[in-house]
């Protein structure tokens, strides 16, 4: 875990890792929908959107079992199933928040190196970012089925090793306390934004080097500091 007075450390990023569902992605009210929408067709209990909104960034297992304590292992595959059904329907009218290409292709101009790591599947990924145009702007993307899911450090170390930039010269921008706890875990700076899944009070309980609350202020912050 990164140490307190290692938070206040000035920097000049060299490889900048963005979560995608909430952080770039304007995905969040969509997938606790889906969540809650799955549970309706088992008849399990329903989350509020608070506690479905939390479990956003996390691998699928892991959230499962969060979210719908309930659910038992033979209701895991039709659980997956409808959540998927209910999400693929709004999918194709999910959008980036505003902003967001025009700051990626700042960073790019600035020959930062850009990188995602997510919560989402691969497939899920691919998918989106053939949709969006944005697979280009990424020298690297890593899904938790991949690797370890989040908070664990695995993504992001993966990700340095392969572009081969050093813990002090990355940030990690996130919307949830789930990409905060994966950046101090592998020894790097976290970015936490409020506009996705968890509210302030929650980004607040660890280790950051700022909290921001719109595309254009990550923007700012990220250039100030490149």
């Amino acid at each position: 875990m990164l140490k307190p007075e290692m938070l206040q450390t000035a920097h000049n990023y060299r490889l900048v890792i963005f979560d995608w569902d909430g952080t770039l992605m304007n995905s969040t009210p969509d997938i606790a929908r889906a969540i809650q929408a799955a549970c309706r067709d088992l008849e399990l209990p329903v989350p509020d959107a608070a506690a479905a909104s939390w479990v956003i960034g996390l691998s699928l297992e892991r959230a499962l079992y969060s979210v719908v304590p309930n659910l038992t292992e033979a209701q895991r595959p039709l659980f997956i199933d409808r959540y998927r059904y209910h999400f693929l329907r709004r999918d194709p009218h999910i959008e980036l928040f505003d902003g967001v290409r025009d700051m990626l292709d700042t960073l790019r101009e600035r020959s930062l190196t850009l990188a995602v790591a997510t919560g989402k599947s691969r497939v899920g990924l691919d998918r989106t970012l053939a949709a969006t145009g944005l697979k280009d702007y990424f020298a690297i993307t890593r899904c938790a089925d991949e690797t370890f899911g989040k908070p664990h450090p695995a993504m992001v170390q993966e990700i340095m090793q392969h572009v081969c930039i050093e813990p002090q010269g990355v940030i990690m921008v996130g919307d949830t306390s789930h990409d905060l706890d994966m950046a101090a875990n592998a020894q790097v700076h976290g970015l936490g934004v409020t506009y996705g899944a968890h509210p302030i009070e929650h980004l607040k309980k660890s280790p950051h080097q700022e909290i921001l609350h719109d595309v254009a202020s990550v923007k700012r912050w990220l250039i100030e500091r490149t």
